[in-house]
């Protein structure tokens, strides 16, 4: 019960720091195209699984409630592949084809380079 409450949480706070980075996006940033959002949260998220998951493996699993608030809850909370499916769907459905590739793989590209980012970060901190 501990572990939901946990996830519960973390998934939580996560949702609404990203409904915060939409909001900011939505009233400070001009942009005919609508899922920066997304991107920004995607991106962000992604580094911050890295640098947790790169931590917390190196602890042994000494911070598994740790890993459950944060990795599991708040990152999972925080990021949203359901947004950004949505929004690719409706870029092919405008017949926008060159936004849809850019966005898509620029998403997988950035968020896998960010994960990896997280990694080297947590090991050159450790080193030091």
């Amino acid at each position: 019960m501990k572990s939901v409450l946990l996830v519960f949480l973390g998934g939580g706070l996560g949702s609404v720091c990203r409904f915060l980075v939409t909001l900011f996006f939505k009233t400070q940033v001009d942009s005919k195209f609508n899922f920066f959002s997304t991107l920004t949260v995607n991106v962000l998220g992604s580094l911050l699984i890295g640098l947790l998951l790169g931590w917390l493996m190196k602890s042994e699993g000494q911070y598994s409630n740790l890993q459950l608030l944060l990795a599991v809850g708040f990152c999972g909370g925080f990021t949203t592949f359901s947004t950004f499916s949505s929004e690719n769907l409706n870029l092919l459905k405008s017949n926008l084809y060159l936004e849809f590739l850019l966005y898509a793989l620029g998403s997988l590209v950035l968020g896998i380079l960010a994960v990896f980012l997280g990694f080297i970060i947590t090991k050159n901190l450790a080193a030091h």
